[in-house]
């Protein structure tokens, strides 16, 4: 499972992109608020052969849906859900409610449930995880591009992590290019974002251990890799 919204040159996410992530082995795509950023991308929110998913808690009669099984394996069916945060992010539907509407429809044989919790304010990322605890198998975050060193299995077996941070250039602010965003803090006038494109690239993220037959998380090892420039 990858969070792909930003994998257009820093905003956004394109068909062409999205299906290169898919042939490199991605299952799921999921998102967040910048889904929106590149309008070619809409149609394939509403396809069903490989999933992209934008967050639950948009309104009824958004294009796309925020929750899907997929197959692990070919044998074990693994539910994945995609919310939003609402914390200094746009005023949408509460994702702790819709997190209970979307276990409410998993079907029954589905054991193994991931949730994507796309939010900026480490407090509601930590509320979910525990409001979702021992109920889905991990509630790894997203969206700050920063990654946390909070991972661990919470009580009642859910893996938790607040933030999976980004895949993208090290030598950067969020994967953009320095000196743009430092003149942006300095001037304070508006500043067109680049991403940086020199340097090492870094690639964030969490691998989880998860009993198939309870659902039940059994570890969980944050991923930060640092690739070198190639010579």
């Amino acid at each position: 499972m990858a969070n792909g919204e930003n994998a257009a040159g820093g905003v956004g996410l394109t068909p062409p992109i999205a299906e290169e992530l898919w042939r490199v082995g991605v299952d799921v795509l999921t998102s967040g608020n910048h889904i929106w950023s590149k309008k070619e991308i809409v149609p394939l929110l509403d396809q069903d052969d490989r999933p992209l998913l934008r967050p639950a808690n948009y309104p009824p009669g958004t294009p796309g849906r925020g929750v899907h099984v997929v197959m692990a394996a070919g044998r074990w069916p693994v539910g994945i859900i995609n919310l939003q945060g609402r914390t200094f992010m746009d005023p949408i539907d509460s994702p702790f409610r819709i997190a209970d509407q979307c276990l409410g429809t998993m079907p029954d044989d589905v054991r193994v449930i991931l949730v994507d919790f796309h939010a900026e304010a480490t407090s509601e990322k930590v509320a979910l995880g525990w409001y979702l605890n021992g109920r889905v198998s991990a509630v790894i975050g997203t969206h700050t591009h920063i990654p946390t060193a909070d991972e661990r299995i919470l009580p009642g077996g859910t893996a938790y992590l607040t933030d999976a941070g980004m895949c993208g250039p090290l030598d950067s602010v969020l994967g953009v290019e320095t000196e743009i965003i430092l003149r942006g803090f300095v001037t304070q006038l508006p500043v067109r974002h680049e991403v940086a494109r020199t340097g090492p690239t870094v690639v964030s993220g969490a691998e989880i251990e998860v009993d198939p037959d309870s659902g039940k998380a059994l570890s969980i090892r944050r991923v930060y890799e640092i690739v070198p420039v190639s010579s």
